[in-house]
Formats: structure tokens, C-alpha cells, sequence
């Protein structure tokens, strides 16, 4: 049986799917071409581990074996952190929502933990589902995520929380209104060149760090997480998945700043259900 048969049967099936890509920096397929955005990145991790995946399959599927949770990991990828290494290693991760679901945020979490092997991410950092045209971002919508977040704090599962490409106002309001303060704030280089002065200044003053980011307002939007899906295999139905969450991480040798492993963890829902 050729493995696009596989693909089609598991996929009709299944209602969930996670996915990991494993690590980044060793994956030679990966260095062939560079990815010219982080969209470009993950579309292209997202359709090589699903191929890969489907490729492994065993060439007969029992129909009473058929998951409904697919779960894409390639054992050879994965790198777990030994316990006496996690010292010396930084865990940080954004996590990018398509849907303002607060129970997306303690998965997502969960989910990485348990793949990198550890009981606490050093620092998380959030980028909110992106708006409808004509809305702005509020504290309001902020708000249940940071509780969320803040909870994590409490529970031991992250150390640090941040935020992603809040103005000086908006940062100044969540900082206010937080029990748990924002640790960073990513700016987006390719809306401002130069940080903003008084952002500048409210973040030196309350020890915020400020980092820079080139990640579109959507990491990957719903056509781009199907079309990556579409050509993992051929002739499957993707019209009925959408994406749940993005979460990116990247694990850092603290002594001498360089990026040990790096990847996406990926979890999407077909969404009429079965």
C-alpha cells in the first residue's frame, strides 16, 4: 500500500493533531535552502515532519487501530534535556494563539515540557491571536491570557512571562494591572526601525528588556498551515483543520549565548468534528 493511502485513512480519522519538529539546527534538509521568514521556516517543517511521519508508517493499518489523536514526532529528531544539562540551559518559547483560548496556554506549556523533558520553561513570551480588521489591541483582550500566564508563574511551569509588540501605553497598562510583571517585550523591527523613545525609557525603568523579533503579525495563516498540510500527502482532506497554536522554542547554552536546539510544536483541530 503506497503511504499517501496510509496518510489519507489517518487523517480522515483523526480530530487532533500535534506536532513536533524536533531540532531545527540538526535537520540538514532544512539547510539546503534558507527559509526566508520564520512563515516561510515553519510551513516548511510543518510539510517535511508530516511527511517523514506518514513515510514511517507501517505500509497495512489495522482500521480498529486508527488514532484520533495524530501525533507527529520523529523519535530521531527529538532531543530531551538531561537533567544535569538543564543548568546550563535556557528554555524560552513564544507561543503564537490563533484563537483567544485560554486553555491553549497551559497545553501548549504542558506539551513543550513534556517534549523537551523539563518542569519549568524559563521564559514564555505571547503573541495574542491576530485582530479583526479595524480592532485594537486592549488590555481587556490581554487581560485572561496574562491570567493564565500568571498562574503558570504560580504553579513553578515558567519562570518568566512576556509580551509581543505592545506599545508603550499598552505595556504600561498591563505592568499596572499585573501581578505577575512582564519580564520582556518584543518589538517587531519591521514596523519600527528605532525603538520608540518612551518605550524605551518606561522599560529601563521598570527592567523590562526589550528584544526585537521579525515574525509577521500571523506566523502562518489558516491557507498556509493547510496548504503545508496538502503537501505532505497527496489528496488529503484538509478544508474542515485549523490551527490551534503555535509554539516556537529555542534552548540557549547560557555560558556561551548560542542556540543548542531549536523548533515549532504545532497542534491543530479538525474543526466539524466526528
Amino acid at each position: 500500500m503506497e503511504p499517501h493511502v496510509n496518510a489519507n485513512r489517518l487523517f480522515n480519522h483523526a480530530t487532533t493533531l500535534k506536532l513536533h519538529t524536533g531540532n531545527l539546527v540538526n535537520r540538514s534538509r532544512l539547510k539546503k535552502k534558507c527559509p526566508s521568514s520564520p512563515s516561510e521556516e515553519l510551513q516548511d517543517c510543518i510539510q517535511g515532519t508530516l511527511s517523514e511521519w506518514f513515510a514511517s508508517m507501517p505500509s497495512a493499518l489495522d482500521s480498529q487501530e486508527l488514532p484520533s489523536v495524530l501525533d507527529c514526532t520523529n523519535p530521531d529528531q527529538t532531543e530531551i534535556i538531561k537533567p544535569e544539562e538543564r543548568e546550563e540551559l535556557k528554555v524560552s518559547v513564544k507561543l503564537f494563539l490563533s484563537e483567544a483560548d485560554c486553555s491553549s496556554i497551559r497545553n501548549a506549556v504542558d506539551m513543550a515540557c513534556s517534549l523537551l523533558g523539563v518542569s519549568q520553561l524559563d521564559s514564555v513570551i505571547i503573541a495574542p491571536p491576530p485582530l479583526l480588521d479595524g480592532e485594537v489591541q486592549t488590555l481587556t483582550h490581554l487581560q485572561p491570557l496574562w491570567e493564565e500566564l500568571e498562574s503558570l508563574v504560580h504553579s513553578q511551569k515558567i519562570a518568566a512571562i512576556g509580551t509581543s509588540d505592545l506599545d508603550k501605553c499598552l505595556l504600561e497598562q498591563l505592568y499596572n494591572w499585573a501581578q505577575v510583571k512582564p519580564s520582556s517585550n518584543q518589538v517587531n523591527l519591521a514596523s519600527c526601525c528605532v525603538m520608540p523613545p518612551d518605550l524605551t525609557a518606561f522599560a529601563k525603568e521598570f527592567d523590562i528588556q526589550l528584544l526585537t523579533h521579525n515574525d509577521s503579525k500571523e506566523l502562518i495563516s489558516a491557507v498556509g498551515f493547510q496548504e503545508a498540510v496538502q503537501e505532505s500527502s497527496k489528496n488529503l482532506q484538509v478544508a474542515d483543520w485549523r490551527l490551534d497554536w503555535v509554539l516556537r522554542y529555542s534552548i540557549i547554552v547560557k555560558s556561551r549565548g548560542i542556540i543548542k536546539s531549536k523548533g515549532y510544536i504545532v497542534h491543530a483541530k479538525k474543526s466539524n468534528g466526528q
